[in-house]
């Protein structure tokens, strides 16, 4: 089938026509046939079973039967007046029941002619009945291509109220199956479908709309979800190899002086196998002649800021300016903060560049990034601004990019003539299949070990009416020379949602801890930076014990004293911002706590959060359960998800599929680089079309 006939508007495909084809754009943006052919049902209800009347059991479940009508009359009066059948086979009687369009069913139902009914059974006034089932003559029912194995399809409200049923849907499906005489294009070689015994593309869509048995249904499923995962996979690793062999980097040759003198003076800890490991990829990944785009994931604490330092410490050896962006100021000065010791030990130059830098302090970077004399510059999104230019960037590392957008991004890589060297950081652990998926076209590092020496933060799980203990628990742990954090979810009470709020807290806890005993901090984000930062340093140098405070210290906050995290309301938080929050204690020596507080009532998701958190520390963990609680859009938030709009695979439940997809899409392109052999020419149609169309469905079909 040339892919040209499915462009076709839904309009003309028979039984849709204007109007309807005007809702099925609205309500499932279906605009052509092959969006038709690309709606994949959500499950199948089993209609390979003929059950006798005999034989059925009071158990609400749904039935097929085939039978005659006997009787057929109109019982009530006006607004309560129904259709009522008696419906029998050889082993006995059922009533069939209908309370809409009863005239017109009276007129069109034919008596004592065999139909095959179905629907849902229910036991009432001691006999069996089925209120509005699905009639079709026996006659009509074996010709039809609809299978035994019924499908059920996407539907919205207004579909339903439009009568635009499940039926007609299917309906409209067969009319599409038999215009085109279900002839549609291979879109994989041979010998992969030969090798993975896949249906041909021609059997897999017939047996996704119209399965003619279970075995059948699950060999079209797989069939179709390893072709949308792997032109995914191909599309990703393509995009990289095409990278590393247009897109030159500047081949830092050696490793000098500056990174030598950090190595063996100045370097504060041992690093762990996972750090060296890590340092390896990079370090080939920069002396190559490639650009390097290199994702870096780590835990909380796992180290991942000496490893940016020591990459940048490379660029400086090599005559190449470095710079590091962060989405947040908090974290952009914690950044600078910890960087900025070490630079003068090493007589590097390194200045901070944010929203909140006064002009005069601006225009001195900007003219010392441009004539070379600053070596790296930290900054926020102030980075990416016009007036802002390198003499010669060589590296940009790039903290937590999912909070900044693709276009952002793409401002920094163009800074200069050659893009720069490309680090990605992520204290936000992603789960195997999504970064598989999202960055599939990134090369991938991770520091899976945390340094030696940190114990694990304890964490335990306490109800509201326990907070008398926690107060107490929290007074031994201040009398030990401890910090501790009380984070809250709201900043004001909220009229629909019965959780505490953070000036409520902060007055209970005035209270509880009154001056001069205890000092007591507040941050949140309404307040002024110049408020913000003051409070924040007050905690920092240690002249408060406590630090009441929203999300904003999620990230940012480095204070190795602070061994207690207590969090109220727990439960209106996510895994990972929970996971982020903990990773705020437990950076001392000594040993840590977290304190999820809840009300009793719990939702199934809450409940398992909570057990999650206090099961384990481990984030790739937690964001293996984040995504099965959360699903991958959410999880990404919507600058990474958008390749993540898949029709029929799922990341959750198919990683065994994506991971053999991705092995194909690999194992191709190690062979077959330009997809020029003979036996890959379907496969370079089909990703022509792609790139072409760039919505995998638009040619997949």
């Amino acid at each position: 089938m040339r892919s040209e006939f499915l462009q076709t508007s839904i309009e003309y495909l028979k039984g849709v026509g204007p109007n309807r084809a005007e809702l099925l754009r609205k309500e499932l943006h279906i605009n052509t046939f092959q969006d038709l052919l690309n709606l994949f049902p959500n499950r199948y209800i089993d209609r390979t079973h003929y059950y006798k009347i005999k034989d059925l059991q009071p158990s609400s479940a749904d039935v097929q039967i085939i039978g005659t009508i006997k009787q057929l009359e109109t019982v009530g009066q006006r607004s309560g007046k129904r259709l009522a059948a008696t419906f029998q086979d050889e082993t006995g009687m059922i009533e069939l029941v209908w309370f809409r369009g009863v005239k017109w069913l009276r007129e069109s139902i034919k008596m004592n002619m065999p139909y095959v009914v179905f629907g849902r059974l229910k036991w009432f006034n001691n006999k069996f009945n089925i209120a509005h089932p699905e009639m079709e003559l026996l006659s009509e029912h074996n010709k039809s291509l609809r299978s035994a194995m019924q499908p059920i399809y996407p539907s919205t409200e207004k579909l339903t109220n439009r009568n635009v049923t499940n039926r007609v849907i299917s309906a409209i499906v067969q009319n599409l199956f038999l215009e085109t005489k279900g002839e549609f294009s291979e879109t994989l070689p041979e010998w992969m479908c030969t090798e993975l015994r896949l249906l041909s593309k021609k059997d897999s869509l017939f047996n996704i709309h119209f399965p003619k048995s279970q075995e059948l249904l699950a060999r079209a499923q797989f069939r179709l979800k390893f072709e949308e995962l792997f032109y995914i996979q191909l599309q990703l690793i393509r995009k990289n190899l095409i990278r590393k062999t247009k897109i030159k980097g500047f081949p830092f040759s050696q490793v000098g002086e500056k990174f030598h003198a950090f190595y063996n003076d100045h370097l504060p800890f041992e690093l762990t196998d996972a750090q060296k490991r890590v340092m390896k990829e990079i370090r080939a990944d920069l002396g190559s002649n490639a650009q390097m785009n290199r994702l870096l994931q780590g835990d909380v604490g796992s180290g991942k800021t000496i490893i940016a330092l020591m990459s940048m410490l490379i660029a400086l050896d090599n005559g190449f300016q470095a710079c590091l962006m962060a989405p947040t100021e908090i974290l952009s000065v914690q950044h600078y903060n910890n960087l900025r010791s070490y630079c003068n030990k090493l007589n590097i130059s390194i200045k901070l560049l944010t929203g909140s830098t006064i002009t005069s302090e601006r225009k001195k970077i900007h003219e010392s990034l441009e004539n070379g004399e600053l070596n790296i510059i930290i900054g926020t999104h102030a980075l990416l601004e016009d007036r802002v230019k390198f003499q010669n960037l060589g590296l940009a590392i790039i903290d937590e990019q999912h909070r900044f957008g693709v276009a952002q991004r793409s401002k920094l890589w163009h800074k200069n003539v050659s893009p720069p060297h490309i680090l990605i950081m992520t204290a936000t652990p992603i789960p195997r299949t999504l970064a598989m998926s999202v960055y599939g076209d990134l090369d991938i590092s991770v520091i899976d070990e945390l340094p030696p020496g940190r114990k694990p933060v304890k964490t335990v799980h306490r109800y509201d009416n326990n907070r008398l203990k926690v107060f107490r628990f929290m007074k031994d742990e201040i009398a030990k020379g401890r910090q501790i954090y009380v984070v809250y979810p709201l900043i004001q009470e909220s009229e629909t949602m019965d959780y505490k709020d953070l000036m409520d807290g902060y007055a209970s806890i005035d209270r509880e801890f009154p001056k001069p005993q205890y000092q007591v901090s507040i941050v949140h984000g309404k307040m002024k930076s110049a408020d913000k930062d003051y409070e924040m340093q007050r905690f920092v140098n240690g002249e408060t014990q406590i630090m009441v405070a929203t999300t904003v210290i999620e990230v940012g906050v480095d204070v190795p004293n602070a061994s207690v995290m207590v969090i109220e309301s727990a439960e209106r938080f996510g895994l990972s911002q929970l996971h982020q929050l903990r990773g705020r204690v437990g950076r001392g020596a000594d040993q840590s706590f977290c304190i999820l507080m809840t009300g009793h009532k719990l939702s199934n998701d809450g409940r398992t959060r909570i057990e999650t958190m206090v099961k384990t520390t481990d984030g790739f963990e937690i964001a293996e359960v984040d995504l099965k609680l959360r699903g991958p859009g959410d999880l990404m938030g919507t600058q990474q998800s958008g390749v993540l709009n898949l029709k029929i695979a799922n990341l959750i439940k198919d990683k065994d599929i994506l991971a053999q997809a991705r092995y194909y899409a690999k194992k191709v392109l190690n062979e077959d680089p330009k997809l020029e052999r003979q036996n890959n020419i379907t496969i370079l149609d089909t990703y022509a079309k792609l790139v072409k169309y760039r919505n995998i469905w638009n040619y997949i079909g």
